[in-house]
């Protein structure tokens, strides 16, 4: 999604024109470059370099001007459309688009029609701007250049004014406010233990293997990753052995459930996912279908397999089977990990990556010994083309959009309606709406990710939820302070450069603000005479 888009450095000295070396000392270097109609200058000295524009993530809540969020040889730059700021048309970027990166407390990029030069101005070619008459407000402009770079009349920027008017908060780190200094006071204090888990439920993660759903205890799932374009075959493994793949440096064995439940063959599409799962220090990744989602059961609805079928075929594996749904019809098998790991399958899946270490010595000098101290595991979610994450531990559940939402009078405008989640009334908020995204309409993929706010649960429906992912911590970095309450609630950012990818970390606490919650509470009281069985009644 994100790339590294540098074409060059600033222009080279052959484009400046020629200063006399007795001035050398007063001369000041401006970048020429054209936006609309207008020709504008900018000094040469904040300005780091010239690059194309690149791909961008888009950020919610952020200033109008803000394209969003890219990456520049491993570190986040936010990209501001001039343009905009200015409320010239709007076009498309093209061949002579650039991005000009301006140093202003931190690198900013600011997209221009085109670069022209670079050209060596004497002071006294340096004019106010008084009683200039042009479409652009002059307090944006610092002076006036005439007669240079082959223009008649060029128009200083004052970029740090400019911000000052459009991104306040980019505009105190200018004055030296430090960019990390809003994440630190955030994540500094001790966090609320809002995902304390009770001990009559089980949280699950389910998923689907021809279409029969099946589930693993949440504490056994490391993450769940996307099926790689390529893999590396083992010689003479048995079928079910898909192959190793490499996961951050280290070698993974594949085993296709599909193969170990004796089930027809599948080639896995882009709905195939690998939930990497762990016993002790081993780890295993299991091809499966799709993944469905994060499940909270009681265990009242949950019953042993009977001693008959656990022990014959291929139901060794499954200790207990869950009935969900109003009418119980919903039948989720739990998969033993414990018993999943004795199996021969999994066993010579093991095996098969330490032979291949101890043939291979290079490879395993070229693991690391990640520690978990080192990463966050967070879930990634979609809204629109973006890309979120929460930490793992901060959700409660995730269960499917219902049909209908009961729709509840003189409710906060920001929640879309409530549900009947086991018995209890759960406020539903459209995670769109509260970012400040076009809605869209309800499908199938869609999920409400359940958390637990200052003791009561809400949900935010989201457009789909894709993978539980682990990112080292070297790779999350304060998210530029484009606007304050963008600033709280999406205070840092993973750039995983060589992936590609920004996702930009949501602090679900701030999710809600105090007062909204307490509107939230006063809601779900209103509500607990809302039946199971109803329309809004879905826990599957």
């Amino acid at each position: 999604m994100t790339q590294e888009t540098v074409v060059s450095s600033p222009p080279e000295a052959g484009d400046i024109q020629s200063a006399n070396p007795e001035q050398e000392a007063d001369v000041r270097q401006f970048v020429i470059f054209i936006c609309g109609s207008e020709v504008f200058g900018v000094d040469m000295a904040p300005v780091q370099e010239i690059i194309r524009v690149p791909e961008v993530v888009r950020v919610p809540m952020g200033p109008p001007a803000l394209v969003g969020l890219s990456n520049l040889r491993g570190k986040v730059l936010p990209i501001i459309s001039l343009r905009r700021l200015f409320d010239f048309d709007s076009r498309d970027n093209d061949d002579a688009s650039r991005a000009l990166v301006i140093d202003l407390g931190q690198p900013l990029g600011f997209v221009v029609d085109r670069v022209c030069s670079v050209v060596a101005v004497e002071p006294e070619k340096i004019e106010d701007v008084s009683g200039l008459s042009t479409t652009v407000n002059t307090e944006m402009l610092s002076g006036l250049l005439k007669d240079v770079g082959g223009f008649p009349m060029v128009m200083v920027m004052d970029f740090e004014h400019l911000i000052s008017q459009e991104f306040a908060d980019i505009a105190r780190m200018a004055r030296g406010h430090s960019a990390g200094a809003l994440a630190q006071e955030q994540y500094g204090d001790e966090a609320e233990d809002d995902s304390e888990a009770l001990q009559d439920e089980l949280q699950l993660v389910s998923f689907e293997v021809a279409e029969q759903e099946y589930a693993i205890p949440i504490e056994h799932t490391q993450e769940i990753v996307q099926f790689p374009e390529q893999i590396v075959k083992v010689p003479r493994a048995e079928v079910h052995v898909l192959g190793v793949m490499s996961l951050r440096n280290r070698l993974l064995p594949l085993v296709s459930l599909r193969c170990l439940f004796e089930l027809p063959d599948r080639t896995p599409d882009e709905h195939s996912r690998i939930v990497v799962v762990r016993l002790g220090t081993i780890t295993v990744g299991l091809v499966m279908d799709s993944v469905n989602e994060v499940l909270r059961v009681p265990l009242t609805v949950v019953e042993a397999m009977p001693a008959m079928l656990s022990t014959s075929g291929n139901l060794g594996e499954i200790s207990r089977i869950c009935r969900l749904g109003q009418d119980g019809r919903r039948l989720v098998s739990i998969i033993s990990i414990e018993h999943l790991f004795r199996h021969s399958s999994i066993q010579e899946a093991i095996s098969t990556v330490k032979d291949m270490q101890e043939d291979d010595p290079a490879a395993l000098d070229g693991q690391l010994e990640e520690q978990e101290d080192d990463e966050e595991q967070v879930v990634v979610f979609r809204l629109d083309r973006e890309e979120f994450g929460v930490p793992i531990d901060s959700i409660q559940e995730i269960v499917r959009v219902p049909d209908v939402l009961t729709r509840v009078p003189k409710a906060p405008d920001f929640v879309e309606g409530v549900i009947n989640l086991r018995g209890s009334v759960l406020p539903v908020i459209d995670q769109r709406r509260r970012l400040g995204l076009p809605a869209t309409e309800r499908n199938d993929r869609q999920r409400i990710m359940v958390f637990l706010l200052d003791g009561m649960r809400t949900g935010f429906i989201v457009d789909s939820v894709a993978e539980v992912l682990k990112i080292p911590r070297s790779a999350i970095e304060p998210s530029p302070q484009l606007s304050e309450e963008q600033a709280r609630l999406i205070a840092r950012v993973a750039n995983m450069e060589r992936q590609k990818r920004l996702i930009q970390l949501i602090d679900p606490s701030r999710l809600i603000a105090r007062e909204q919650r307490e509107a939230l509470v006063s809601l779900t009281e209103r509500q607990t005479g809302l039946r199971p069985g109803s329309d809004a009644d879905r826990d599957d």
